[in-house]
Order: structure tokens, then C-alpha cells, then sequence
């Protein structure tokens, strides 16, 4: 699918771009041009450390915000694929900063859009999160608004052979800024800080987030929002994993945070399909017909008033499988 193409990553310093940028590396090794871009210089020297061009001649590190539309003009030059994963992502801190946020995250994704849309890339596969539906928060309001920019960027791409899917899920086990991560660090001071204990959150893997990425490229015609179907955790079960000896302190919830997330809600149904491994949200008016897509893909419209949200869920991840999780994703020197 990625042999001699050209693919940028925006945020590909990142947790999920790393793991991308390795995922590529090693399933296609004659991909013909993979560019890391992104704004963090000492991140890409360090990512250069483990990735470095002299030895990986596809990769590029190219210093670039997205909210620089002429930059990105530039880094678009000869690229077939995008992967929008640049974000402001901390629910706390875009509270305190919000225009920043919204600079980066809605400003960002219009950039990303236009570039795409004056360039030669064939096919745009945005980064979403729970958080953006039925948002409470800025960050899952900016996030949500991003979504709907490059669902509708297939209504004025017009003659260009080009399209634009999204792909939402939770929280990614071992991301930068996760919970995991952030336990592991507080254990050491024998307290685990809770906001809620009855908190619950979706869980994936960074390998099961890299698939649904490369699932969009590969199947998406344009429009589409995938969902995963991932298994939810509760946050005390988190914490009994990590730091069954620590104290679970209790602190409050943080500003803009939600108890649990949704990511599909019963709005959402009239549009949403079932295609087995993934739900998929289509858009309202597809530019291409609903029955083909229903008869390539197998696709089962869901029941009137179904959501999908963290609390409700059919699949929970237990403590014993989350220090698995743990051992295998985040620190393999971890006890289980």
C-alpha cells in the first residue's frame, strides 16, 4: 500500500507518529519518502538518534508548525499521503490557553486542508479523540470542530483525485501525557492523585491505533469517521495495577474533564455503520453512493438511539491484563 509513496506525519515526533514512522519503516521498506514534521527541534534530533537518515534514506525531519500555511505548502510538495497528527492535546492546559488551541488545533487543521487541497496528495487521514464528541471540554471542542473541517473538505475538493477521512479512539495506553505513564512516575512518591474513582476510559494500543490509521488510507472514499471497537478501563483498576501498594488519593476532577467518554452518541446512530472490526460515522451527504459503500463493505446500519461510551461498554480490561498492557507497551521492566 506505502511502497514508493511519499507520506508526511504532522506531531510525528510524537508518541503515535514514532510508532507510525517504525510501523512504515519496517512493513515497507521501499516506501519512497516518509517526512516527519513538526515543530519540536530537540524531539526530532532525538528521533533522528533512533531513526537517523544516513541508514533510513526514506525519512525526512522537517521543522514546521501547522499553523504555518506557507510551510506546509512546501513540506506537501511531492506527497501522496498525509496523517494529521499534530494537536494540542491537554484538556487542562488548553482550558488556561485557549486561543492557542484553537490556533493549532482548528487554524492547524484549515492549513493542513488548504495545503492538501493545493498540492498533489491523494489521501488525508486526520487524528480525532473521544473527547471531541459531544465535547465539555475546549480541546474536544476544537478537536470536533477539526473533525467536521476535513469531513467537509470532500465538498470543495472538486476535480482533485483526493480525499479526507478521520479516525477517532480514546486513550492510547503509554502515550505522552497519559495516565499510565503518569502513574508509573507517581508511584515512586507512594500516591496516586484520582480525580474521580468511578472514572472510566476507552484503551487501545498504539499498534491497534496505527491499524486503524492505515485502515483509512487504505479503504476510506471520503467523508468517513472510523471508531474503533476497544475495550474500556477503570481508572481505580489502573491504579490497583500500577500502585496496588500506593495510596489512591482522591483529588477532584480537573477542569473540562468528563467522569466517562463517549464516541459515538444517539444522534450520531442515524449515520452510523457497523463494518466489524470498526464502526464507521459517515457524512450526512456523501460525495458517492450509499449503497455501494454499504455493499463493498458489508456495512449494517446500527440501531436508532445506540452510543458507544466508556461506562456502557461490553469489553473491560481487567487489572491483571492491564499490567500485561503495561509490561508490553510502556516499560517492559514492569513487575506483573
Amino acid at each position: 500500500m506505502l511502497s514508493n509513496k511519499s507520506i508526511l506525519i504532522t506531531g510525528g515526533t510524537g508518541s503515535l507518529g514514532k510508532e507510525l514512522t517504525k510501523t512504515i519503516l519496517q512493513k515497507w521498506p521501499d516506501v519512497k519518502r516518509l517526512v516527519i514534521y513538526s515543530r519540536d527541534e530537540q524531539k526530532q534530533f532525538q528521533m533522528a538518534q533512533e531513526y537517523p537518515d544516513t541508514i533510513y534514506k526514506a525519512i525526512r525531519y522537517f521543522i514546521g508548525d501547522v499553523r504555518d500555511l506557507n510551510r506546509l505548502r512546501r513540506a506537501l510538495i511531492g506527497i501522496d499521503y498525509v496523517i494529521h497528527a499534530a494537536a494540542m492535546k491537554h484538556v487542562h492546559i488548553a482550558e488556561y490557553n485557549p486561543d492557542e488551541c484553537v490556533k493549532t488545533n482548528i487554524g492547524g487543521a484549515e492549513n493542513v486542508i488548504m495545503a492538501a487541497l493545493e498540492s498533489k496528495v491523494s489521501k488525508v487521514v486526520a487524528l480525532s479523540t473521544d473527547k471531541a464528541c459531544a465535547p465539555i471540554n475546549l480541546y474536544g471542542a476544537t478537536k470536533l470542530t477539526s473533525d467536521k473541517l476535513f469531513i467537509a473538505a470532500n465538498n470543495i475538493k472538486g476535480h482533485r483525485d483526493i480525499n479526507f477521512s478521520v479516525v477517532r479512539y480514546g486513550n492510547v495506553i503509554g502515550s505522552n501525557g497519559s495516565v499510565v505513564p503518569f502513574f508509573l512516575n507517581k508511584r515512586k512518591e507512594g500516591v496516586l492523585p484520582i480525580t474521580e474513582a468511578s472514572m472510566t476510559r476507552f484503551n487501545i494500543s498504539l499498534k491497534a491505533g496505527i491499524g486503524m490509521i492505515l485502515h483509512a488510507l487504505e479503504t476510506a472514499w471520503g467523508g468517513e469517521l472510523f471508531v474503533p471497537k476497544i475495550p474500556s478501563f477503570k481508572i481505580m483498576d489502573v491504579a490497583k495495577a500500577i500502585g496496588p501498594e500506593c495510596e489512591h488519593r482522591i483529588i477532584g476532577i480537573r477542569p473540562g474533564e468528563k467522569i466517562h467518554e463517549e464516541m459515538i452518541t444517539t444522534s450520531d446512530s442515524f449515520s452510523t455503520y457497523d463494518l466489524g472490526k470498526y464502526y464507521v460515522i459517515l457524512p450526512q451527504v456523501p460525495s458517492w453512493n450509499l449503497k455501494d459503500f454499504i455493499k463493498q463493505f458489508n456495512a449494517k446500519l446500527v440501531p436508532q438511539g445506540f452510543n458507544y461510551t466508556s461506562d456502557k461498554n461490553t469489553d473491560w480490561e481487567s487489572v491483571e491484563s492491564l499490567r500485561k498492557q503495561i509490561k508490553e507497551y510502556v516499560d517492559p521492566t514492569f513487575a506483573i
